[in-house]
């Protein structure tokens, strides 16, 4: 058994919240001691697991300012997770001290937790470099982001360990931090897919597939395309909502009367991203003039997006070089074709014509393949079956918890072990 720390700046619900959480599953569920410890945890704004008491989550530092005069994120993110290692540094309570620490987003922690006096194994997530993640507009933003930018590359080569979630990723880190001889392996995150199979059931059970529209303003015999992500520029929702429009100039209008885009994004008033993004959906849909034909739903429930996957037809992934994303994985899992763009990581998750269409960044190219799996029943039945085989094969959660699970047990001495086992 080995005692292990997630430290996470917010959990919330997102992409590389999902990852940390069905990392903590896989390593509790290989026998190891979990925990949390994060500058924000809102229980009614995150994932089941770290609400229900399935893991101890610890909160501080959320008194610190995440901005100062609506800028300076960046600096206050890092302040925010310097104090949360600090903490678990030297002020956790003995009986709470762990021996590795899992860290990802902000790396700025690193060197701290290094100089822990229990000296726990640090091991670094990277789901993509932040310095690529920011824009760079302007002189005076370059040289703000200057000593960000130095200091996340020297203090991710002071980890213990560094993962990746992707080939993808890997290029990228190692074209970004050319000073750095780490290698990072790669691990990709998976589904923990007895979830969704016990989430099938339970929806079955009360006909919720058959018998109740996913939303009063889907009809039962709606085709839903589904397109999951947090309300943020960068996930291009617009280019869901011209391939739509350009669906409907295509179909007749009895047809297209039957169609539905469903989009169901992470959304966070906290953000003012979010809160802007989401009224420039709203208006671009009524320029589009889909009032009728689209719907925006804001951080819907675990259950909520079970129902809308199990329900839709189709799944598109609009963002460009996404680092991973898990949710083609989840698309296929639940049989449905994912029609995403050919860039970044779903160029490793997504077979083009066999799980679903890798498609331009054109409303052409995505129409073009959102028409033929409309048109085309026995074909989209036939990519939603290798697109469940495929993730149950390349992508399982047993495959991801046993490489997880050895990381974890190459990173600590059998000696250190057997005082974990001690200590409890």
């Amino acid at each position: 058994m080995v005692r292990v720390l997630f430290l996470h700046p917010d959990l919330g619900i997102g992409g590389a919240e999902r990852l940390v959480v069905d990392a903590a599953l896989a390593l509790n569920e290989r026998g190891h001691q979990v925990s949390f410890l994060t500058n924000h945890h809102d229980s009614t704004h995150c994932f089941k697991e770290t609400a229900d008491g399935t893991f101890p989550v610890h909160v501080v530092g959320d008194w610190l300012p995440r901005g100062l005069f609506g800028r300076f994120y960046a600096i206050c993110a890092y302040l925010r997770m310097l104090y949360a290692a600090i903490y678990a540094s030297f002020y956790m309570p003995q009986r709470e001290q762990v021996d590795v620490v899992v860290c990802d987003l902000i790396s700025v922690c690193i060197p701290v937790l290094r100089f822990a006096p229990h000296r726990p194994k640090v091991l670094f997530y990277c789901h993509f470099p932040d310095q690529l993640l920011s824009s760079r507009e302007g002189l005076l933003k370059r040289l703000y982001r200057l000593p960000i930018n130095w200091l996340e590359e020297h203090t991710i080569g002071l980890a213990d360990k560094v993962l990746v979630n992707s080939k993808f990723t890997l290029r990228v880190f190692q074209d970004t931090f050319r000073r750095l001889s780490t290698v990072p392996d790669v691990l990709y995150p998976s589904l923990h897919t007895q979830y969704f199979d016990q989430m099938q059931k339970k929806l079955e059970q009360r006909s919720a597939l058959l018998d109740e529209p996913v939303h009063p303003r889907v009809p039962l015999n709606a085709f839903i395309y589904l397109d999951i992500n947090r309300y943020e520029r960068k996930k291009n929702h617009a280019l869901a909502l011209h391939s739509l429009r350009l669906l409907g100039d295509m179909l007749p209008a009895t047809d297209f009367k039957r169609c539905r885009l469903i989009i169901a994004g992470g959304y966070d008033t906290r953000c003012m991203e979010n809160v802007e993004h989401f009224a420039e959906l709203e208006q671009l849909t009524e320029e589009l003039k889909l009032q009728d034909h689209v719907v925006l739903l804001r951080s819907p429930t675990d259950e909520e997006k079970c129902r809308l996957l199990f329900a839709a037809h189709c799944l598109l992934y609009t963002p460009e070089n996404e680092h991973f994303g898990i949710v083609p994985l989840e698309g296929m899992y639940c049989s449905k074709p994912v029609v995403a763009l050919n860039s970044g990581g779903p160029t490793e998750t997504v077979v083009n014509t066999s799980t679903g269409f890798l498609c331009e960044k054109t409303e052409k190219s995505f129409g073009g393949a959102m028409l033929q799996l409309f048109r085309d029943e026995q074909l989209r039945v036939k990519m939603g079956d290798q697109g469940h085989k495929r993730v149950q094969q390349k992508f399982s959660f047993q495959a991801f918890a046993d490489r997880l699970n050895g990381i974890i047990r190459d990173l600590v001495p059998v000696s250190r072990e057997s005082s974990a086992k001690k200590t409890k």
